[in-house]
């Protein structure tokens, strides 16, 4: 075992020849797969959400609707037609691009190459941003879920959780949480320790910013935990409205698409981010040396690494979520990919369906308020 530490001072022995992260170089292997593989899609995924805009203004303008002198801007157009779970699935996005950005510097402070400088920026800043795209994505995907039940259920749209606005509000609620919780973590004083390969950030932190974030793991456990109550619910709720409907074709047949769509996400939801919750606490237990021994901390390193890794598949998933989810999104990839378009047999009809419903719903909008 190299003989460099993860404290300067203030630690026994047996604690500065503990190094935990000596071992990073799979993981690191597999994160820059992981990026490899999931930059494309997200970045397709950037691309189809602006052109399904563009594509909603320019139907809006050869109804009329927008372009002449007396109508609304095609912004403020496009915002009118806009629906609840567009707006979380736009927000899941930027979660998305957030740790893509974030995953280079994992990447370099693993391998033990980056500049000592980048290495401190890391924990202060990149790992943090990390985090609160993690986080982000657990809340978004946990109303995206929520969301599509609330869609099925038509006798709960009376409660007018659906609505942009309300939508909007709730994704300004999560972020300025997040950022409330994680941002102390970048500003808090660090210590100053020796230079050394392998750094842990934890070894950066002072008493107070252990303290912090110990505080920081339990909001954001609460946080998963609730999102986690939502997803089991809503999950539970569309299947045991799909058992009920047994006797009607129609609902049966409305349920089931659902009852479908919410044990995809779901699943998602489970295996992106349980495992990594069970090893967190643990985990954090050995970050503020409540548990000392060396081999418990370097196995619980390590299943903290392995679980946050199976965390960031989710960047694959996602633009999956958004083509199943989102008709326009849908529209524009089949419209790009020839294979899709051709395949898409009857599925095509309601995507077009919901893209045009949505157009009628903002027409008739603004053509009463003419």
């Amino acid at each position: 075992m190299p003989p460099s530490s993860n404290f300067s001072s203030g630690a026994g022995e047996q604690e500065e020849r503990c190094i935990v992260n000596d071992q990073m170089g799979p993981f690191s292997v597999l994160y820059i797969l992981l990026f490899i593989a999931s930059f494309p899609g997200n970045l397709l995924s950037v691309w189809a959400f602006v052109c399904s805009a563009r594509t909603q203004v320019a139907l809006l303008r050869v109804r009329g609707l927008v372009g002449r002198g007396h109508g609304p801007d095609a912004c403020a157009v496009v915002s009118q037609q806009q629906r609840s779970s567009s707006v979380y699935l736009l927000n899941l996005l930027v979660a998305d691009l957030l740790l893509l950005l974030a995953l280079p510097f994992k990447v370099l402070k693993d391998l033990g190459v980056a500049p000592w400088s980048l290495m401190v920026f890391h924990c202060q800043a990149s790992a943090v941003s990390l985090y609160i795209s993690l986080y982000a994505s657990i809340a978004f995907l946990a109303l995206i879920i929520t969301d599509r039940y609330l869609q099925d259920c038509h006798h709960l749209h009376s409660l007018r959780l659906q609505e942009v606005g309300f939508a909007r509000l709730l994704s300004l609620v999560v972020w300025l949480l997040l950022l409330l919780i994680m941002v102390p973590n970048m500003v808090l004083p660090i210590r100053h320790i020796q230079v050394q390969r392998y750094l842990s950030c934890s070894s950066l932190k002072t008493d107070l910013g252990l303290h912090w974030h110990s505080l920081t793991v339990f909001l954001c456990t609460a946080l998963f935990a609730n999102a986690s109550a939502a997803v089991l619910l809503s999950s539970g709720l569309a299947f045991r409205r799909l058992l009920g409907g047994r006797g009607d074709p129609g609902l049966q047949r409305s349920a089931r698409r659902a009852a479908a769509s919410l044990t995809a996400v779901a699943a998602a939801y489970v295996l992106s981010f349980v495992p990594y919750h069970v090893v967190r606490a643990p985990y954090t237990l050995a970050q503020t040396k409540v548990i000392t021994d060396c081999d418990t901390r370097r196995q619980l390193f390590l299943g903290k690494e392995s679980t946050l890794l199976l965390s960031a598949l989710h960047l694959c998933f996602d633009p999956l979520i958004f083509f199943y989810l989102y008709p326009p999104f849908r529209a524009v990839i089949r419209s790009l990919v020839p294979c899709v378009r051709q395949h898409a047999g009857s599925d095509t009809e309601p995507d077009e369906q919901a893209a045009e419903e949505m157009v009628q719903q903002t027409s008739a909008e603004l053509e009463a308020t003419a």
